[in-house]
């Protein structure tokens, strides 16, 4: 419940201090006297973007702050829901209350109320800060906590009826239907997600299949021709060793004729001049050195030797085995061209293309996996939607009933009330339900619209209500759906900024009587200019509009007594001066 709100150098209102009751409290005063500028305040408490030329003139920012007692904490209600979000959001808050309780000394059965200050600050450089128990807080934060504390119909909020979205909202809201729309929105979007998948897969597929004919193509060259790590050098080696196989031999034969078969061959005539120097080196010193040399020589051309008649034997012309290695080095250059690759590269493209053709074939097994998910998912999108329609169906009478009591009470006696629901788009494609058409089938709401129809006068066909209801008639659906609500919504303060308008004096009293009994659930903070209305408050607050010291001011006074009385007779024709005003002021006043 707001209990108080404390507004400095807002547009006209320098500074104002208003105290609020349970109940219902109204706000009067003459049109331009400033009542709007109330619901600006408040508007500002809510988080929403400020308007421009609110920071009164002369001033470096404009400061609005509300204080707000929550009732029913660790209970169920709005309460509970209260002490939930703080819990998950400014944890703090409800450390610093919990210590405040034990130093007070209360125990747990104790009353459990919570104070929240909520406040707002406006600068004149155009930034803006919110604090909540005087701790800064994002505007998000502060829109979020005090969403669960005030809701505000403005003016033309009640032309919000005509509107689809929100005549489901209220639908549901009526029903307790939250939890059963959350399930349904939950399983919506994890069949959309699965769904989009497949569409994804599904729409690549022609490109899929292009590729794979491409690399079982590539895999079966490569396949085929084998190539091995290593493989084009030995070739190269092999071709260049048949090419020159008959120039080669006859000059290695030379070489070993040379070197040691021919007389007076150089292995020979090494081995003969280190027989000689060993000989001299016994008898005469300092050929050591000359004979080990030569032993060392003797030795390096033996190993050559031996090395030569060894390749020698394997040098052989052979030009079937040239032809073969000359093709095959033709085939793997080829592919190493195709490929951009070495020889030793073709190897390793032929693991790479065979592991993407293995990927790419069980994607195949993958998508018949994700169809069957998306159609599980779809059934249970499909249940739970049902499930739901199912709940507003059984919903519809229980709120045609409601709504008939509150509008008997608003003047609307003759007036039919009901709720259709307008199954979405069901159509078919080839005899199969495509994924745009089940998009709009189940639609993030469920599997229906909700469109509140009226007949007003006796004989007339109900029609949608945007389409029959004039603006006062649809001030007072709205007050009836209001009252058929009152102990469905948790949200403890309503405020109705000028709902009677469009409403005639002869049912203000009607009116009066229903925002009375939303009292008795809701804190209700009304602006009217009906003396119904006002007579009917638990609490009246005057917005009046001066001019002190060459500047316009807005003041906001709390009535009793006389002047209470004045006031609502200066609302009657005639006003405060006329004796027959006053005496229904206070026939009105007393009646409450």
């Amino acid at each position: 419940m707001l209990t108080e709100l404390t507004i400095r150098d807002l547009a006209l209102i320098e500074s104002a201090s208003l105290s609020f009751q349970g109940a219902l409290n109204v706000i009067t005063g003459e049109t331009g006297a400033g009542k709007s500028l109330l619901i600006d305040a408040l508007e500002l408490l809510l988080g929403r973007r400020a308007r421009s030329g609110l920071i009164r003139a002369g001033a470096e920012r404009a400061r609005v702050e509300g204080r707000f007692v929550v009732q029913g904490l660790g209970r169920v209600g709005y309460g509970a829901q209260v002490e939930k979000w703080l819990a998950s959001q400014l944890p703090e808050v409800l450390d610093e209350w919990r210590e405040e309780r034990e130093f007070q000394g209360k125990d747990g059965d104790a009353e459990q109320d919570l104070e929240l200050i909520l406040t707002r600050t406006l600068s004149k450089d155009g930034r803006s800060s919110a604090h909540v128990n005087h701790r800064p807080v994002t505007q998000k934060v502060l829109r979020e906590l005090a969403s669960q504390l005030v809701e505000i119909h403005g003016q033309n909020d009640h032309q919000r009826l005509f509107e689809a979205a929100e005549q489901r909202a209220l639908l549901d809201t009526f029903g307790g239907l939250e939890d059963a729309l959350a399930g349904y929105r939950e399983r919506r979007a994890s069949w959309l997600e699965e769904a989009q998948r497949l569409e994804e897969f599904e729409s690549q597929e022609a490109e899929r299949l292009e590729r794979l004919d491409l690399l079982r193509f590539q895999i079966s060259e490569l396949s085929d021709l084998a190539p091995q790590t290593g493989e084009v050098l030995g070739l190269q080696d092999e071709r260049e060793l048949l090419r020159h196989a008959g120039e080669l031999s006859t000059e290695l034969g030379g070489i070993l004729g040379s070197l040691s078969e021919h007389d007076g061959a150089a292995l020979d005539r090494v081995r003969q001049a280190e027989r000689q120097l060993s000989q001299w080196g016994a008898r005469v010193p300092g050929l050591d050195d000359a004979v080990a040399s030569l032993r060392e020589v003797s030795a390096h051309l033996e190993d050559a030797v031996a090395n030569l008649v060894s390749f020698a034997d394997g040098v052989e012309a052979n030009p079937p085995r040239l032809e073969v290695v000359e093709e095959r080095l033709s085939n793997l250059e080829r592919l190493m061209r195709k490929f951009r690759t070495d020889g030793d590269g073709l190897a390793q493209k032929h693991a790479d293309l065979s592991q993407e053709l293995d990927a790419l074939e069980s994607a195949q097994q993958d998508r018949d996996q994700l169809t069957d998910e998306v159609a599980r998912r779809r059934a249970g999108v499909e249940e739970a939607a049902a499930r739901l329609s199912q709940g507003r169906a059984d919903l519809v009478p229980r709120l045609r009933e409601a709504v008939h009591g509150g509008l008997e009470e608003l003047g609307l006696a003759n007036a039919q009330f009901d709720a259709a629901l307008l199954p979405r788009a069901d159509e078919v494609d080839n005899g199969a339900p495509s994924l745009s058409v089940d998009r709009k089938r189940f639609g993030e709401h469920g599997a229906e619209d909700v469109e509140f129809l009226l007949a007003a006068n006796p004989g007339e066909p109900s029609s949608p209500l945007r389409e029959v209801a004039s603006g006062g008639e649809a001030a007072r659906i709205m007050l009836a759906l209001r009252g058929a609500l009152a102990v469905k919504q948790s949200t403890p303060t309503l405020i109705f900024d000028e709902v009677d308008a469009g409403v005639g004096g002869r049912l203000g009293p009607q009116v009066a009587a229903h925002l009375q009994g939303l009292g008795a659930v809701h804190q209700i903070l009304c602006v009217t200019h009906l003396a119904p209305i006002a007579a009917r408050a638990a609490h009246h607050l005057r917005v009046a509009k001066s001019v002190e010291d060459g500047r316009t001011r807005t003041r906001v006074q709390a009535l009793a007594g006389d002047d209470r009385m004045a006031e609502v007779a200066d609302m009657i024709s005639g006003g405060r001066d006329q004796a027959t005003a006053l005496a229904e002021a206070r026939r009105l006043l007393a009646a409450q």
